[in-house]
């Protein structure tokens, strides 16, 4: 072994330096704490920035939670469009009027959940689209609950 450096630091072998730890990044992204307005503009001073953990905000349950990704324009009137990605919760009960990834005899669906007297009815957000009344006869299961829509502006 050879000393590297006269601070008396630590035996290493020769050839390998001890070089400072690489900067750690914070977790998150930079998110402004005052609300921008999207109408009347206000003075951009006195912004403080803080990070925001996008896992933190948009997931509840990590581990029953999963994307996925939108085709077809049946959701449209509930903010959700071609191509969008949802964050699926699939630990959450599904409630009257909960937007679903729902299973109808084996095929996937995004639809509203809408608890009828008579059963349940799966409602599309398109009027150009058909509602699912789910029948006795039919294989209904509720794979998750949309908690978010992710689109590009």
């Amino acid at each position: 072994m050879k000393r590297i450096g006269s601070s008396g630091g630590a035996d290493l072998p020769t050839g390998h330096l001890s070089l400072p730890q690489p900067c750690i990044p914070l977790p998150g992204y930079p998110l402004l704490v005052r609300p921008v307005p999207a109408g009347f503009p206000s003075p951009a001073t006195d912004y403080y920035e803080e990070r925001l953990s996008l896992d933190e905000h948009l997931i509840e349950h990590a581990e029953a939670t999963f994307f996925v990704r939108v085709k077809g324009q049946s959701m449209t009137d509930f903010g959700i469009h071609d191509g969008d990605l949802l964050v699926v919760d699939r630990a959450l009960e599904p409630t009257d009027r909960s937007v679903v990834v729902a299973v109808v005899d084996g095929q996937f669906t995004i639809k509203q959940l809408c608890k009828l007297q008579t059963g349940i009815l799966l409602r599309a957000g398109n009027r150009g689209h058909s509602d699912i009344l789910v029948s006795g006869d039919q294989e209904l299961a509720v794979w998750g609950v949309v908690r978010w829509s992710v689109h590009r502006v």
